[in-house]
């Protein structure tokens, strides 16, 4: 048995999952969100629990029962309470500022670079240099931070990039004068 998967999920207070067949559908006070489940996972919904199982015992079965169990638990996270990333900016010259819908980003090169924010997700600049992308789905906060990020990775020097707010930078030594 799957030690993940056997977990059951605690529903929060405001929160509805209702199962059609393979698809589960969960609303909460953020928004709606659905996820196809194969055949060899059944959800069912008790009360304020909702427990994933599986319908046999092949390797395929096995290997979903957790998948599944903790996409459904970040869906009924991010109805409830939403997922954001934070990322800063350092380097002389560095900085972010919203124009419309979309995120243009000074970072050193030639021209701004203009990053399209999807509908589902909301990005905010709190000042020039920290960015907050935030949304429901956590697959696509993790993917628009990491697409914002790859644009100017942090170098290790002098630590001039886009880095996440809890990232550690690893610095090198610059190189010593040769005599």
């Amino acid at each position: 048995m799957s030690r993940i998967g056997k977990l059951p999920v605690e529903l929060p207070q405001g929160v509805k999952v209702t199962v059609n067949g393979d698809l589960v559908q969960v609303e909460g006070p953020k928004g709606k969100l659905e996820q196809q489940v194969k055949s060899e996972i059944k959800v069912t919904v008790e009360g304020t629990t909702i427990t994933v199982g599986r319908t046999n015992d092949s390797k395929a079965a096995r290997s979903y029962h957790g998948l599944y169990r903790n996409l459904i638990r970040n869906m009924v996270e991010g109805v409830s309470q939403g997922y954001q990333k934070a990322l800063i900016i350092n380097g002389v010259g560095y900085r972010a500022e919203m124009k419309g819908k979309n995120l243009v980003l000074n970072l050193g090169y030639s021209a701004p670079i203009e990053y399209v924010v999807e509908d589902e997700l909301t990005v905010s600049c709190e000042g020039n240099n920290k960015i907050i992308v935030s949304g429901i789905r956590k697959d696509m906060v993790g993917q628009a931070a990491a697409e914002i990020r790859s644009i100017r990775p942090p170098e290790p020097y002098k630590g001039k990039g886009v880095r996440y707010e809890n990232e550690q930078i690893r610095r090198k030594v610059g190189k010593s004068g040769v005599k």
